[in-house]
């Protein structure tokens, strides 16, 4: 679902490369954690895959259109196939969950539709508001201001928008870096779950590496920029070095 070949990102003319011939794949409904300490690429990886840097060289294939060679209102199209959930959320705090929620439908909605949502929605959008909400656990707060919620519900009500999103990858950068130690944990579960449920490619950065052992069904480690390390969760990290060719991508 997710296939990254050769891919090099450099921000300025003769500076190192952020991404260095990086190489990566995450299948359908696959969970892989990005681990690595702060300065290591994770986020430059996410912001290339979601469209947002220039590639100096290599190619991102989604669903098997390559994303380095989209530009305008393809570009915008294959951005909708793309889930991001971000350690802050993202969420209008002075709109209700359900408004916020259904934001991950605007990709595939009219102008006119998004503005008539916004003041009269339909019991259809409302009910498929609950339904991604029940499936994070939240469904009680369907009609709440959001700035009434915790951070963890607040993160629930991002991952219900990815849901309604629709995507077929799901980057999660840092979703759990500001909740404590047992909410992170029914996080990651959850995250991963649906990911399952869903078939949809979970490609999640953590610092946390027991987090990552834990949860996910592969651990990939990334310093300076390039890939010193991966594995299966259930067994110790290889380094490249030592990894099958077959095995590289």
């Amino acid at each position: 679902m997710l296939s990254i070949e050769g891919l090099t990102v450099r921000y300025r003319k003769g500076t190192p490369p952020a991404l260095h011939e990086l190489s990566l794949s995450v299948a359908a409904g696959e969970r892989v954690a990005l681990v690595g300490p702060s300065g290591s690429g994770k986020t430059t990886l996410f912001r290339a895959i979601s469209g947002f840097v220039p590639v100096e060289a290599g190619r991102i294939v989604i669903a098997g259109t390559d994303i380095t060679r989209a530009r305008g209102r393809h570009l915008r199209a294959m951005r909708r196939g793309i889930g991001v959930i971000a350690q802050q959320h993202d969420l209008v705090d002075r709109m209700r969950v359900y408004q916020n929620v259904m934001a991950g439908a605007l990709g595939r909605w009219s102008t006119p539709r998004a503005l008539r949502f916004l003041f009269v929605p339909s019991r259809a959008e409302m009910e498929e508001a609950r339904s991604a909400l029940q499936r994070v656990g939240v469904a009680e707060k369907l009609r709440s201001r959001t700035s009434e919620l915790s951070g963890g519900q607040q993160q629930r009500v991002a991952i219900a928008r990815t849901l309604v999103q629709q995507p077929v990858v799901m980057l999660a950068d840092e979703p759990i870096a500001s909740l404590d130690p047992d909410l992170a944990q029914h996080i990651l579960s959850l995250l991963c779950q649906l990911a399952g449920e869903t078939r949809t490619a979970l490609l999640c950065s953590l610092h946390q590496h027991e987090q990552a052992e834990r949860h996910f069904d592969r651990i990939v480690r990334l310093q300076d920029g390039t890939i010193v390390a991966r594995g299966d969760a259930d067994a110790p990290l290889a380094t490249v070095s030592q990894v099958p060719s077959a095995c590289s991508a």
